[in-house]
């Protein structure tokens, strides 16, 4: 009777199998607005069947990953919400500096997405397409088992890798910039009433440090966003908290991010076993964390002496300011040696942020930053810092005006940041968008005896209208030289498609004495030495599309060849090699400008895929 009041009658007669192909036609907002009817419409509407083909609509994962990591949350419609919320993270991300790194591929993990830092290396034996690249790890976003989010940033300190946690913001559907930011949180009202006198119970997060002061308590307190922060307050503000955040990784922590491309079945089930006790692992070591002030006796967090400074960074924070903090003045009490000096590092250094270090340690101009007028452009240190009771890491993925210039975002260089490339996705029309490898020499994409290290290059393809022409564009996002020839969003070639080309193909066959076809060839101009680094000059070349999926660029004049072949990096980071990370915060954006390859400290690796030196 209530189904025939609401409508619903019919669909409350459907199979299960049958209302989820229905639902195939609907959002997974729909379906949530299904559910809002009716009490039999919510139940059907709940239903795993339903929810698991909305998860399969979303062709984030594939189906056999769908199953793997629903045993990881509580339902379908929980995977699905974490889905939706990391889909958009997933692609490729840049920063122009250095110019031979900062390219991050976003890609799913295991019940969670990615970021991947590609290094700048030379081809190896097996060519583009079979042989395996280098790559780092820079961040993770895991699902917890009701789909909310739980964030940790990778680095490296010395001679051991740590996790950073933080938190997600609310990530934008069109987010186009990925930003590494501390940001200040509010306390609910009985936190502020009881101060343990744990000091990790005095945590309001793990994410987070306690820097509000008790005279402020229950005061209106105006927000001050962290990008309105001088950048060297804010470069200061990261380095500080991931200090003291810090998690050492466990030795189980440490191997897969996710499965291995592997055709052994048995091979693909290890690897799902061992993910599956590292997100257990990881999770709880965020909950512990969290809550670990409710644990008496059992396993502990592993807990990072810095971690416990806490309390020597509230006397900083009062010796500079004049306040008085809500921790107690007792906890450091029993602090070794070793501990002091680690306190002594963070209160100079919580000093300097606030503009009461010496004039020799950062320099005059970065002490103005932090002392500047009211009348100043930036906003002032302390009232960011009074502007919440914690402080913690976030990654914000916000969607921002940005220009671009063929396809390479203007970025800001002052800004810890990756931007978003907008992939094309391959159409009768566009049919080379995207994303492709690139090698110069002749055959394509192997490596030969005169030239056993060729430079691997990631060219990002993609059309563009000028004039009434249609033009391809090829821009270099990275490149494997030893010290870079070509800036960071360097146009490699440009090709008017509507312009054929009658120049000849030089060679008859490929490496392997194929004989060639040669479908078509466009008119263009390739990059070369022109008006200095920054802005090269361009002479004429011709465009060879080659049957099999192949692309050459050949420059008139010098004969030069440059070679691509699609890439799949998903496939490709499988498949690929983990090297150490960066430091945390120049792991997620290497803000300085270099022209050589920061990287290079890695070792080679034993199956010949070495780095420049």
């Amino acid at each position: 009777m209530l189904g025939e009041e609401c409508g619903s009658s019919f669909l409350l007669a459907l199979p299960d199998d049958i209302f989820a192909l229905v639902a195939r036609s609907l959002s997974p907002k729909d379906v949530c607005n299904l559910c809002l009817c009716c009490r039999s419409l919510s139940a059907l509407a709940s239903n795993d069947k339903v929810w698991f083909t909305q998860c399969e609509m979303l062709r984030v994962v594939s189906v056999r990953d769908l199953v793997e990591w629903r045993k990881g949350v509580l339902s379908y419609r929980v995977l699905c919400k974490f889905l939706v919320s990391v889909k958009s993270l997933i692609g490729i991300w840049v920063h122009q500096n250095p110019e031979l790194g900062n390219v991050v591929y976003v890609m799913p993990g295991f019940i969670s997405v990615v970021g991947c830092r590609i290094i700048p290396q030379e081809l190896g034996p097996l060519g583009i397409k079979d042989g395996p690249i280098l790559w780092a790890p820079v961040f993770e976003i895991l699902s917890d088992i009701d789909g909310s989010s739980v964030f940790f940033l990778h680095g490296r300190d010395k001679d051991d890798d740590y996790l950073y946690p933080g938190s997600v913001k609310a990530v934008d559907k069109a987010c186009n910039m990925l930003l590494l930011e501390v940001v200040p949180k509010e306390q609910s009202s009985g936190e502020k009433k009881v101060v343990d006198k744990e000091l990790l119970a005095r945590v309001d997060h793990p994410l987070s440090l306690n820097l509000k002061s008790q005279r402020v308590f229950g005061q209106n307190k105006q927000k001050v966003q962290f990008n309105r922060l001088a950048f060297g307050d804010r470069r200061k503000l990261l380095e500080t908290v991931t200090s003291q955040v810090r998690l050492k990784v466990p030795d189980l922590a440490s191997g897969l991010l996710f499965p291995q491309m592997s055709t052994d079945d048995e091979s693909f089930q290890q690897d799902l076993v061992h993910l599956h006790e590292r997100r257990s692992l990881l999770m709880q070591m965020h909950k512990l964390r969290r809550n670990c002030s409710k644990h008496n006796g059992g396993p502990q967090p592993p807990v990072d002496p810095t971690q416990l400074e806490l309390s020597e960074m509230r006397k900083a924070l009062e010796n500079s300011t004049g306040s008085r903090t809500s921790l107690g003045e007792d906890d450091c009490r029993t602090q070794s040696t070793k501990r002091k000096n680690l306190a002594g590092y963070f209160k100079d250094g919580l000093k300097q942020i606030l503009g009461k270090s010496t004039l020799t340690i950062y320099g005059r101009e970065r002490l103005r930053s932090s002392t500047s007028s009211s009348n100043s452009k930036h906003a002032q240190l302390h009232d960011f810092l009074y502007s919440g009771d914690t402080i913690g890491l976030a990654l914000n993925a916000s969607n921002g005006k940005l220009s671009s210039y063929r396809a390479w975002p203007n970025m800001h260089d002052s800004r810890f940041a990756l931007y978003k490339l907008p992939m094309q996705e391959p159409k009768p029309s566009q049919e080379y968008g995207g994303l492709w490898g690139g090698t110069f020499g002749w055959p394509p994409g192997m490596p030969s005896e005169d030239k056993p290290g060729k430079a691997l290059y990631f060219l990002f393809l993609s059309y563009e209208e000028s004039q009434g022409q249609r033009l391809l564009i090829a821009t270099k996002i990275l490149e494997g030289t030893h010290y870079v020839l070509h800036p960071n969003g360097s146009a490699m070639f440009i090709v008017n498609l509507d312009e054929p080309s009658s120049e000849p193909f030089p060679w008859d066959s490929d490496g392997d004495c194929e004989p060639l076809d040669i479908t078509c060839a466009y008119t263009g101009e390739g990059i070369a030495n022109g008006y200095g680094f920054r802005y090269p000059g361009s002479k004429p070349g011709s465009l060879f599309v080659i049957q099999g999926g192949l692309l050459a660029f050949i420059w008139k004049e010098s004969r030069t060849v440059l070679t691509m072949q699609r890439l799949n990096l998903q496939e490709l980071l499988k498949k690929g090699e983990r090297v150490p990370a960066l430091p945390p915060t120049a792991n997620f954006a290497y803000l300085t400008k270099s022209y050589s390859n920061v990287f290079a400290g890695f070792s080679s690796t034993s199956n010949g895929l070495a780095l420049q030196r």
